[in-house]
């Protein structure tokens, strides 16, 4: 979901202080986990040719940027050329991780969206950006939300990471701590990188599906990149209207799963009496990843 410089929308769905786009009174989107059939047939040829021009220029940009467990499951997203079918999708995926995608509107509340990861199902919006928005998008669409995470979610050890995200999510929105766990999504599923042996890459879907950030994330000497650390990122504040200016690394995704493995709520009173950090702000003792 593109902005003018590439940034996407918060990760946990709802912050948008702007109406959300989608019809929302179709199917189970009346209920409460706005969840709804994916209406392929209502996709016209330009929306076809949108997702396939979307593609072909996402992919171009990959090797040597993306990470090896993106490029390697990206061709299980099936068809190139036009929007897929999410159960063909879905045949595929649960094989691999037990995970599926499922039809919504567009944004939803974050109680319904940690309740959905929590229980292995990724919400896709399942209306593209017009031609004009090609390179402009203010909300995720269904290229952001398949191009970018789905071929992540084929990785088993990911996949379990964001189950388990989903499972602090319901927990942290009791605690009223969703919007500082958010932060954790926005740093690792969106944004994050990680360190191969052959060099830093991309693994975040905010990234990953952006036409300019990927170069930026990757290679630009101007960000910050910082290793991951639960409170630092929890602590740290992101922009949704430029390019990120800090970037947190991890060096595998067992070690992700693994930080995330204890209970959260020490973590949140800790971060309930330190200041938040602005975006692009090195702490004194800090060094770039």
């Amino acid at each position: 979901m593109e902005t003018p410089t590439g940034a996407v929308m918060p990760a946990v769905y709802g912050q948008s202080e702007r109406p959300p786009r989608g019809d929302y009174s179709r199917g189970g989107a009346v209920l409460a986990d706005y969840t709804c059939p994916q209406d392929w047939a209502s996709y016209t040829p330009a929306d076809h040719d949108t997702y396939r021009r979307l593609y072909e220029r996402q992919a171009a940009q990959l090797p040597g940027l993306a990470c090896d467990a993106f490029i390697a499951s990206l061709p299980s997203l099936g068809v190139k050329d036009r929007i897929p079918r999410f159960e063909e999708i879905n045949e595929r995926l649960y094989k691999a991780t037990r995970w599926e995608v499922v039809a919504v509107p567009g944004l939803i509340p974050e109680l319904p969206f940690f309740t959905l990861l929590a229980n292995r199902k990724f919400p896709v919006t399942d209306w593209i950006r017009k031609p004009e928005e090609f390179d402009y998008i203010v909300e995720p669409d269904v290229f952001h939300d398949l191009f970018g995470h789905v071929p992540m979610l084929f990785d088993p050890t990911f996949a379990d990471y964001v189950q388990r995200y989903g499972q602090g999510g319901i927990k942290a929105h009791e605690l009223g701590a969703g919007e500082k766990l958010a932060r954790l999504y926005w740093y690792t599923v969106e944004f994050g990188l990680i360190r191969q042996p052959d060099g830093l890459r991309a693994y975040g879907a905010g990234v990953l599906s952006s036409v300019g950030e990927l170069q930026h994330a990757v290679r630009s000497p101007e960000p910050y990149r910082l290793p991951l650390d639960l409170l630092r990122t929890m602590r740290t504040r992101y922009k949704i209207d430029s390019y990120q200016s800090t970037y947190f690394v991890i060096d595998s995704f067992a070690q992700l799963f693994e930080l995330t493995a204890p209970d959260f709520t020490p973590l949140y009173q800790e971060l309930a009496m330190q200041p938040d950090i602005e975006a692009g702000v090195l702490l004194p003792g800090e060094s770039t990843a």
